[in-house]
């Protein structure tokens, strides 16, 4: 059995410890690991204004990007993989609300500087290594088989 003062001494021995490993790893993984999963060096001025404007016409209201945002619309993490570059384009720069599968997203008509803009940030956001997120569905037992 520890005594009271065996106890405190623990206790603020293993907090301090514990306080320091916390430390450690948190400065590791900001200074090492986010940048290069990141992909820090291809941030460009275009994705700066790209984000800028992603936050301003506020898309998180609606979509999700890594995991964060509204479900009303699409996750837009990978959409460049998914649909292309033009096709976000031409989504962003279109005058009539786009309309698929009977939800409205509204009509930004963008210039084409500012729908490359977006652009830019969603291909730099869908490069990141994201540790396998989003993940892809197994298909593989949904398959017919012969």
């Amino acid at each position: 059995m520890l005594t009271k003062n065996q106890a405190r001494n623990f206790f603020l021995g293993g907090t301090v410890l514990f306080f320091l490993i916390f430390l450690v790893l948190s400065w590791h993984t900001l200074s090492r690991e986010v940048p290069k999963q990141t992909n820090e060096e291809n941030l460009t001025e275009d994705v700066v204004r790209g984000k800028e404007l992603f936050d301003k016409h506020n898309c998180m209201g609606c979509h999700t990007i890594l995991g964060e945002g509204a479900y009303y619309a699409p996750e837009l993490t990978k959409v460049i993989d998914r649909k292309g570059a033009e096709y976000c384009k031409t989504v962003l720069m279109s005058e009539e609300p786009w309309q698929p599968r009977g939800r409205k997203m509204v009509a930004y008509a963008m210039s084409e500087q500012e729908a490359n803009d977006v652009v830019a940030f969603l291909k730099w956001i869908g490069e990141m290594d994201l540790n396998g997120f989003p993940p892809e569905p197994d298909l593989k037992d949904k398959l017919p088989t012969k």
